[in-house]
């Protein structure tokens, strides 16, 4: 699945009698430039951590454990970004497992929906070279991230 750049990368499992194997050969941590990674999880259900963007930092997301909602948006100004951007809308959960990538040039948020969900996140800039490609926006000028019960 590719749409405005993000993609969906799928993430193959294998059962025996011995247990259960998850792997992705088709990522490359050297062709894709993968410099560090970092895991994410919240104390509580449904926390919301958005919005974070980068104009060249690329990121790959990997949920391994329980479930989150993933969205992004292009931005159109990174001083002064549209109020209306259209937001793209992922939920990723450890029992279907796929990489999510978001380019340069998006910001996202996430939201867990399970508790103790974990997100495994790659990204191809160092600390120091994220630091100077950081932008911040507040949770709510994009997106309602209330769940709605049916």
């Amino acid at each position: 699945m590719k749409s405005s750049g993000i993609k969906i990368i799928d993430v193959n499992s294998s059962y025996d009698d011995r247990g259960n194997v998850i792997y992705c050969n088709e990522f490359n941590f050297i062709q894709k430039k993968i410099k560090r990674f970092y895991q994410v999880s919240n104390n509580n259900i449904n926390f919301i951590r958005a919005w974070h963007g980068h104009k060249k930092e690329e990121k790959f997301l990997f949920v391994i454990q329980g479930s989150f909602k993933i969205c992004a948006v292009k931005i159109d100004n990174w001083k002064k970004p549209s109020k209306s951007l259209p937001v793209k809308e992922y939920v990723i959960n450890s029992n279907s497992p796929k990489i999510l990538y978001i380019p340069g040039g998006y910001a996202h948020g996430i939201q867990n929906l399970k508790y103790d969900s974990k997100l495994m996140v790659f990204t191809t800039f160092s600390l120091e070279q994220s630091a100077k490609d950081d932008f911040r926006f507040k949770s709510s000028l994009w997106y309602d991230w209330d769940i709605k019960f049916r």
